[in-house]
């Protein structure tokens, strides 16, 4: 079960379907809201910050897996895995730095990888608690970190990582719906998937030169792990990244630090936005919608 509402008059968290939090003003300060539910007609006065990050059931056992198991398993496999990347034929006048040196002596790689993946993992463990699809989420919080460094280095996101991920995070969400029944949450993952990959590869068709393929594949990816946990999250997650990327790219374009047709490195926002989307997408569905 995803995320808890907190309740009067006992103020403990509970387990949470997805019930709709309704905003009562807009004023500053703290919010009122509602779980607008016939059996609970008492209204709570929540903190601000408290009604977007609402810990899910088992929430610090699952946070704390999450960081040890993700940080972990980035910090040992990650140089691994660079090392191991067959090189891309490069277009004519593209360059890129070596895989392997990416992950030799002294480029601290197992800490970057690392690092990332604990705090991705911990957020996403506090967010998801014990649920059906934590275990896709840690696996993709790992392969995450490793490409989404890989990409700020090189402006590359490889296949031989991207392709065996759509496998380990698949399985992860067919176990995970055998186990619990979600099967219409495996259906709506497979449909969001589908979704997710067409959007950026019509984006790629049309601006190439903007979005690589690289960031295609990865799109279907988080849009299966994504659509899992809801349309919301789906939405909310896509579109942060974009938004995220376009904004920094045009800032970078604009105090030259990055050339006008110079690739940029779009995975990592992508990654960041796929994130906001596990914290956020919920909620602002609710507000949205509400």
């Amino acid at each position: 079960m995803r995320g808890g509402v907190i309740s009067a008059p006992t103020l403990t968290a509970r387990p949470n379907p997805r019930p709709p939090l309704f905003l009562a003003t807009t004023l500053p300060g703290p919010w009122l809201l509602s779980t607008a539910r016939p059996d609970q007609s008492a209204w709570v006065v929540v903190d601000r910050l408290g009604c977007w990050i609402v810990p899910a059931e088992n929430a610090l056992l699952a946070a704390g897996t999450g960081v040890v198991l993700c940080g972990t398993a980035a910090f040992a496999l990650g140089p691994w895995l660079i090392r191991r990347i067959p090189e891309p034929v490069l277009e004519e006048g593209d360059t890129k730095p070596p895989y392997a040196e990416l992950a030799g002596p002294g480029t601290r790689a197992a800490y970057w990888c690392g690092g990332a993946a604990a705090v991705a993992g911990g957020l996403i463990g506090w967010m998801l608690g014990t649920s059906a699809g934590l275990a896709a989420w840690l696996i993709l919080a790992v392969v995450g970190a490793v490409l989404g460094y890989i990409d700020a280095r090189t402006r590359y996101l490889p296949s031989a990582i991207i392709w065996p991920s759509y496998v380990l995070v698949g399985l992860a969400l067919v176990a995970g719906a055998a186990a619990t029944g979600e099967w219409g949450s495996l259906r709506r993952a497979a449909i969001a998937g589908v979704i997710g990959f067409g959007v950026f590869y019509l984006l790629w068709y049309v601006f190439p030169r903007g979005v690589g393929f690289g960031d295609v594949r990865l799109s279907g990816l988080l849009s299966i792990a994504l659509g899992w946990l809801g349309w919301g999250e789906l939405v909310v997650g896509l579109y942060g990244g974009f938004f995220l990327g376009a904004v920094i790219g045009i800032v970078l374009t604009a105090t030259k630090v990055l050339k006008r047709k110079q690739l940029f490195p779009f995975g990592p926002y992508m990654l960041v936005g796929a994130l906001v989307g596990v914290l956020a997408g919920q909620q602002l569905e609710n507000l949205y919608l509400g």
